[in-house]
């Protein structure tokens, strides 16, 4: 059964049915925010941002080297003001919340990051952000070099043959990087990872509603991820929504016949078929 979007839904479906390069990226991460918080006003953060960039043009004093705005943007946002990353409460919701993150001063690297490269951009610098696995960075992308800068990490920048260090923090030195790990991010993808982020805290502690929400906006970007397609059809289950649960959980099926988890999405839709 399909139900009109809510409000907050259909303006980020608007705000991402677009070239990624049209996508507007704090924007849309506030929308993201905005089905936690129905009243947001958004264009307030973005203004936020805005003002942000002025602090670090009013201390440049003419200057444009893309280094010295660097250094400067990255003074401003986690010296002068004090964005930090959160340590202490690393699974709390509202570090993937940008007007959270704005309001709070903490966050998760991604959100951190999305401050960092919207500020930057605001302020001309060539930024892009990478999804590192398991540590969202920026990117600095100067004519003659190029530095990778940790938002987690009170911006602290590196060379890009630097970055083994951050994986073996992560895992041990059992990954080496591989080029792909720092590949630029689109737009759409750090949005579909910071709703990723969101679906795996709610999922942790069964909040399948908001789960949901998360995987129908992924959906929204990606309309035929099957895994995505397939975690719907299990959450609709867990919400007695069997009918709807099927649905998903068939088109899985058909779409993915050799997955290896084929036998178990089976039996539960024969399971659901049952139930009704």
């Amino acid at each position: 059964m399909s139900t009109m979007p809510s409000p907050s839904r259909r303006r980020f479906i608007e705000a991402v049915d677009r070239g990624d390069d049209r996508v507007d990226l704090a924007r849309a991460a506030l929308l993201i925010a905005g089905e936690e918080y129905p009243q947001l006003p958004v264009e307030p953060y973005l203004a936020r941002l805005d003002e942000l960039a002025e602090m670090v043009r009013d201390r440049l004093d003419n200057e444009n080297a893309p280094l010295i705005v660097l250094q400067e943007l990255l003074d401003t946002l986690f010296r002068r003001v004090g964005f930090r990353g959160n340590r202490e409460s690393y699974y709390d919701p509202r570090n993937s919340f940008l007007n959270d993150v704005l309001d709070r001063k903490t966050g998760i690297p991604l959100t951190l990051g999305i401050i960092t490269l919207e500020v930057g951009w605001r302020l001309g610098l060539p930024l892009a952000g990478v999804n590192f696995p398991g540590h969202f960075l920026v990117r600095f992308e100067g004519e003659d070099l190029r530095l990778l800068v940790d938002p987690f990490d009170g911006g602290r920048t590196l060379f890009e043959d630097e970055a083994q260090s951050l994986l073996d923090r992560a895992y041990g030195g059992m990954v080496r990087v591989r080029p792909e790990f720092l590949r630029t991010a689109r737009r759409r993808d750090m949005l579909v990872r910071l709703l990723t982020n969101l679906k795996g805290i709610y999922l942790n502690v069964q909040d399948s509603p908001r789960a949901l929400s998360a995987v129908e906006r992924i959906l929204v970007i990606h309309p035929t991820a099957q895994s995505e397609i397939r975690d719907r059809g299990f959450l609709l289950a867990r919400m007695g929504r069997n009918l709807e649960a099927i649905e998903q959980l068939e088109w899985y099926l058909g779409a993915a016949p050799d997955a290896s988890d084929v036998g178990r999405i089976q039996a539960m839709v024969d399971e659901l078929r049952g139930a009704r």
